[in-house]
């Protein structure tokens, strides 16, 4: 097994004098792992993904990163492109952050363009993109540095069913690619089981880690797999079990 790049101990977070977010929450992240989260509103899922990228503190506990993780990037629910820059230019943004020139810039916008396959609107605005695209895009930024943890905020749920599985499929192909650790937020069941390696089932009030369900499918995933027995059976395990978790959630 490989060592923890992500480790989360006694994790707790509240905002003010609200609600307990994460309660002593433990959690360990392995170097390659495709870790889905999954859980009722409320369970804390995407502040775990903010305390991972440091954009939330924790009230007390701690989130260690291996010392070398690398770079973290993060991918929106929304795919949050300024409107007023092409999308090359987009995907080019946190390089310019980075103080990279030019033509190294260039560089990695068309590498990343191209593995979305967007090359052909490189030249576009984000107005002129389909949602689709505009998530794409979006991705081709996040992966510019060559993150090594790739922290995903329920980006495809926004999306219909057709073009949410075409980008699960193109996202677990650019991991192919790029071997990156993931945190993925997702309501879908379905989505879950066809990303990831393991399934972490989160529990609300307070947020807590209720059930971790491996995921022994094979990768590489195709939608051949999304067919199999082996596929639908790990489904209901896992809708089983949060279903047991919502239904004791107070409305």
């Amino acid at each position: 097994m490989s060592a923890p790049v992500v480790t989360f101990h006694s994790a707790t977070k509240r905002f003010g004098v609200g609600p307990v977010v994460l309660d002593r929450l433990e959690l360990a992240i392995n170097a390659g792992d495709f870790v889905s989260l999954i859980g009722p509103s409320g369970c804390g899922k995407s502040t775990l993904l903010r305390v991972v990228a440091g954009l939330t503190p924790l009230e007390s506990g701690e989130v260690r990163l291996a010392p070398d993780a690398g770079e973290v990037s993060f991918v929106f629910q929304d795919a949050t492109l300024l409107p007023w820059l092409t999308v090359g230019a987009n995907v080019e943004v946190p390089l310019q952050l980075r103080g990279w020139d030019a033509t190294a810039r260039a560089t990695v916008r068309d590498r990343m363009l191209a593995r979305v396959r967007l090359t052909e609107k490189g030249h576009a605005y984000p107005r002129q993109l389909s949602g689709g695209q505009k998530m794409r895009v979006s991705l081709a930024r996040a992966l510019a540095l060559s993150p090594s943890i790739l922290l995903l905020d329920e980006p495809f749920g926004a999306l219909d069913e057709m073009t949410r599985e075409h980008l699960n499929e193109e996202l677990l192909a650019l991991r192919q690619q790029e071997a990156w650790t993931a945190l993925f937020v997702t309501h879908s069941v379905m989505e879950a089981v066809f990303l990831s390696n393991r399934i972490i089932v989160m529990a609300a009030n307070p947020g807590r880690v209720h059930a971790e369900i491996p995921v022994p499918l094979p990768y590489p995933r195709t939608p051949e797999t999304r067919l199999t027995p082996e596929f639908q059976t790990l489904v209901a395990q896992v809708s089983r079990v949060l279903r047991s978790v919502e239904g004791a959630v107070e409305p």
